[in-house]
């Protein structure tokens, strides 16, 4: 692989996670909080940037950890400062981009189909079931990290799944659109 090649995969995936985060984290979250007032927790209950966590780690494997990274680590500096750089949240950066490849790899080794294929259609309903055990994995850890309540675990993986969901579902739209269009 060239190294234009790879900044392009850096540049575009943590674009993707820095803009899933801003539209989750200045968007979504007020909305949560018009309708969910009572709901006192820092997680999202729609969290998109764990869609293009798993999306990612789908279609470039163990090179997505350095791909998000940049990203991961802006969308932390954007919403906590210099605090970006306490224990809990370096943590939690390290399980935002390792968790994933992680799961995938895992999965990969005890022979399941982790990869995209040419000339194959993608197995959607695999890279959901992967995205909803790393979002368990991740929501406990990230939880971990924070010190945070069994009640934000839930918050966590809820938001994880449904972001992953609808992100998908966000794409698989988009494609066919595309598909539509060029006939």
């Amino acid at each position: 692989m060239s190294a234009k090649t790879f900044a392009i995969e850096v540049i575009v995936a943590s674009s993707f996670y820095f803009a899933a985060s801003i539209l989750t984290f200045e968007i979504l979250m007020p909305v949560q909080d018009v309708f969910f007032p009572d709901f006192q927790s820092s997680a999202s209950l729609l969290f998109l940037p764990h869609g293009v966590r798993v999306l990612t780690a789908w279609l470039l494997g163990w090179r997505s950890i350095i791909a998000l990274l940049p990203g991961v680590f802006l969308i932390f500096y954007y919403l906590a400062g210099d605090n970006v750089f306490t224990i809990s949240r370096l943590l939690a950066i390290g399980v935002a981009v390792c968790t994933t490849p992680i799961v995938f790899g895992l999965a990969a080794k005890l022979g399941f189909e982790t990869r995209p294929k040419p000339n194959e259609d993608p197995c959607w309903p695999c890279v959901m079931g992967l995205g909803v055990v790393a979002g368990i994995i991740s929501g406990s850890l990230t939880n971990i990290a924070f010190g945070g309540h069994p009640l934000e675990y839930l918050a966590f993986f809820i938001g994880d799944v449904f972001g992953l969901f609808f992100l998908m579902l966000g794409t698989m739209l988009f494609f066919r659109a595309m598909r539509h269009r060029q006939r």
